[in-house]
Formats: structure tokens, C-alpha cells, sequence
């Protein structure tokens, strides 16, 4: 990231993609315990802060008059959302730096997600090195993809198949844990093992707070990921679900303090607890940013075009596309259709008879009326739109594309 984008829009997807890799690193240090990748947090947050203020410089300078003034308030508003999910990501990754302390309960509920962040270090005569993204086929064979490379002090996080990955290069990927192994052996890294939970007689009110902690995580980032879509989509519905959600994590957090102060009574030493109360302040606040996004759309206020086409056209789009009639979709669980290998898109909920499902697990079998949103990479939004019946078109050639049904076969 040496060289900065060069316009408002192309920095504003720069930020987007940037705070929402920090977020997952952050979370995937804790899930490691790993020092070195909470750091690399560290490093995205300095590089960040430079963009963030260059940003405002320039929506400072481009107001000429006070109609403008109106519209380019909302961009500095999501850009202020942008940086507090930044900085909330630092407090995460504090907790492993600054050795705070986490329970081990909540490690291993972490490691039951089905899509967690993971960082690899390439090294001299791996499989990997010295050949493009695009020969190793990753997201098929470990179920991974690439988000992000460091290289040396440079951050790239642009990346195109057409990459070549040298020896010493720090991939950041995101994906099945299950892929982790195979994805280490292609890049020669140390041998891999994953975290266990130590017996402990304490559970109740402990397990109680870990289980909330790991639904407060979900949770807080569906609501970005909605937010970003509310803004592209000029949709209020999806903002009035953004702020549900908020409200939802308002309460997890107050039953959650409560729990991790009962837990602490019963602990020799509460000190491993600390790390619960930061990781549910920062959860909240990272759903506070979001429904700050999307109160731009729920008061009807002026939202600059910049921000849907800049968020929309980030690495990580959000599309929300209706399952067709009979196709390939149609009926099938979502592990069946591994969407998050192949074209590479996450589910973060799904619309079905007015309500929605957040982060949807694997055993849920979508139906055709279904609405799916989804986040993932750009190139791959049309094949995702063909596996669920519809196809991609652009009937005024200005950019604005339409969903059709797939022609029935012959």
C-alpha cells in the first residue's frame, strides 16, 4: 500500500478493505494466540490512519459550496465509522500483545467457526513460491483465499491471480480452518496444531459469556457487512436490520458483563477474564459504527454517490441476489454448494418470509424465494449469480446491472 490510491473512491475502498482485514486478523490472533499476527494489526492501523486523514483532506477541499457540504458530510461520517472499526480492531489484538488474558473456552468456540482468518509465511522452495496466485488454485484446494500480502514493509491488498508470491511473503487468507494444514505444507511453514481446551471445572456462567462472546463476533460483523450493502443498495430495510442488530448487541454486552463478573467470583484469578469484557466493548462498538453507516439511509439523508460506487466496488463486494426457481441452489444446504470456495463468497444472512438468518451455518438449505446476501470478490459476483438462476446484465450501458432469469435449456 506505497503507492496510495490516487482518487476519493479508489482510498475509500482502500479503507473498507483495510479495516475489515484488520478485524479478522485481530480475531484470528486471539484464535492462534499468535503475537506476530496481532502486530501485523498494528502496522494496517498506522498505514490506515495516513489514508484516513489524506481522505478528509480531500473532502475538505472538494467543498465548494453548501449543497456539497451536505452530500460530502456523509463520506467523512462513514470514514469516522471506518477508523473506529480500525481502532477496535487494535483493542482486539491488544489483548494479545498486551497479554490481557482470554480464556481458553473461547478459543476453542472461535475454532468452531467455519471461516477464520490465518497468515502464512511463504518460504524458499515451497510449492508456492516464485509462481502466480492463479497455478496454485488455493480456494480449491484449502478452501482458503487470499485477502491480503505483505511483502517486506509493502501491503498489497489488490490482489489479482496474475500475483506472483515470493519467499518471504506473508499471506493473509481467509477460509475453512479445515484447509490450514494442506494450505502450510504448499508454503513450507511449521506444522500446524490446533488449540485445545484444558479441563476445567468451571463452566456456567463462563461458558455462558463465551458462547454471547462468539455470537457478539458474528454478529457485529453481519451488521458491518449489511451496513456497507444498506449504503450501495440505498435500502432502509436493511439498515432498519443493521440497527436491531445493534440494539441486540447492546444487551449481549450488558448480560455479558454481568456473567464475567459472577465467573470472576468463583476464579482464584479473574485476571484471563479481561480479555471477555475488552473483546464485548469492542464487538459493541464495532456494531455502533455500523448503525452509524446506515442512519445516513435511515433519516433519508443526503448519501454522496461516492460511497456506492467506492464500497461497491472494493476486493470484498455485498450482493443480495433471490434464489431461481430450480436452480442450481434451489434445495441444496449450503455446504452442498460451498460458496465460500467457489466463486469464494460469504453468506452473511439470508431473507426468508420477512425475516432474516445471520451467518447462516452449513446445514441450512436455501429455497427458491430465498434472498441471500453475500460478501466476497468482485470477479466472482457473476458466477455466484448464475449458480442461483439469474445472470448479470446491463441493459442502459451505464454500469447499473440488472438481474435476468437464466435462459431455460433447449
Amino acid at each position: 500500500m506505497d503507492d496510495r490510491p490516487r482518487n476519493l473512491r479508489e482510498m475509500l475502498a482502500e479503507a473498507k478493505d483495510s479495516s475489515e482485514l484488520m478485524i479478522d486478523l485481530a480475531y484470528a490472533a486471539l484464535y492462534f494466540g499468535d503475537p506476530d499476527m496481532a502486530e501485523e494489526v498494528g502496522g494496517l492501523e498506522e498505514t490506515l490512519s495516513e489514508l484516513i486523514q489524506d481522505m478528509r483532506g480531500i473532502c475538505i477541499l472538494a467543498v465548494r459550496n453548501p449543497r456539497e457540504a451536505e452530500g460530502m458530510s456523509s463520506v467523512l461520517q462513514v470514514i469516522s465509522a471506518i477508523e473506529r472499526m480500525a481502532n477496535d480492531a487494535v483493542d482486539i489484538a491488544r489483548i494479545v500483545t498486551h497479554k490481557v488474558g482470554i480464556p481458553a473456552e473461547l478459543v476453542a468456540d472461535l475454532s468452531q467457526a467455519e471461516e477464520i482468518s490465518h497468515r502464512v509465511l511463504v518460504s524458499e522452495g515451497s510449492h508456492l513460491a516464485h509462481r502466480p496466485l492463479s497455478a496454485h488454485e488455493l480456494p480449491v484446494q484449502t478452501g482458503m483465499r487470499v485477502m491480503a500480502v505483505r511483502r517486506e514493509r509493502q501491503w498489497i491488498t489488490d490482489v489479482g491471480g496474475d500475483l506472483i508470491v515470493m519467499p518471504g511473503d506473508a499471506l493473509f487468507l481467509r477460509g475453512s480452518p479445515d484447509g490450514i494444514t494442506r494450505l502450510r505444507e504448499l508454503a513450507a511453514a511449521d506444522k500446524w496444531t490446533p488449540p485445545v481446551v484444558t479441563d476445567d471445572p468451571f463452566v456456567t456462567d463462563l461458558d455462558r459469556a463465551v458462547d454471547v462472546l462468539v455470537e457478539m463476533k458474528d454478529i457485529s460483523e453481519v451488521a458491518v457487512g449489511l451496513a456497507y450493502s444498506a449504503l450501495v443498495l440505498g435500502d432502509p430495510g436493511l439498515a432498519a436490520e443493521v440497527r436491531q442488530l445493534e440494539d441486540r448487541l447492546d444487551e449481549m454486552k450488558d448480560r455479558l458483563e454481568l456473567w464475567v463478573l459472577r465467573a470472576a467470583s468463583g476464579k482464584p484469578d479473574p485476571s484471563p477474564l479481561r480479555g471477555l469484557l475488552q473483546l464485548a466493548q469492542a464487538a459493541e462498538d464495532i456494531g455502533d459504527q455500523a448503525q452509524a453507516m446506515v442512519w445516513l439511509i435511515e433519516q433519508d439523508e443526503d448519501v454522496h454517490p461516492i460511497l456506492g460506487l467506492a464500497l461497491g466496488d472494493s476486493d470484498e463486494v455485498v450482493v443480495q441476489v433471490p434464489v431461481g426457481t430450480d436452480s442450481e441452489a434451489d434445495g441444496r444446504t449450503l455446504a452442498e454448494l460451498q460458496l465460500n470456495i467457489e466463486p469464494g463468497f460469504t453468506v452473511l444472512a439470508i431473507r426468508r418470509g420477512g425475516g432474516y438468518r445471520y451467518r447462516p451455518g452449513g446445514r441450512v438449505r436455501l429455497l427458491a424465494g430465498d434472498e441471500v446476501i453475500a460478501s466476497g470478490p468482485d470477479e466472482g459476483r457473476e458466477f455466484l449469480t448464475r449458480r442461483f438462476g439469474w445472470v448479470l446484465v446491463d441493459p442502459d450501458g451505464d454500469g447499473e446491472m440488472e438481474l435476468e432469469p437464466v435462459a431455460p435449456r433447449a
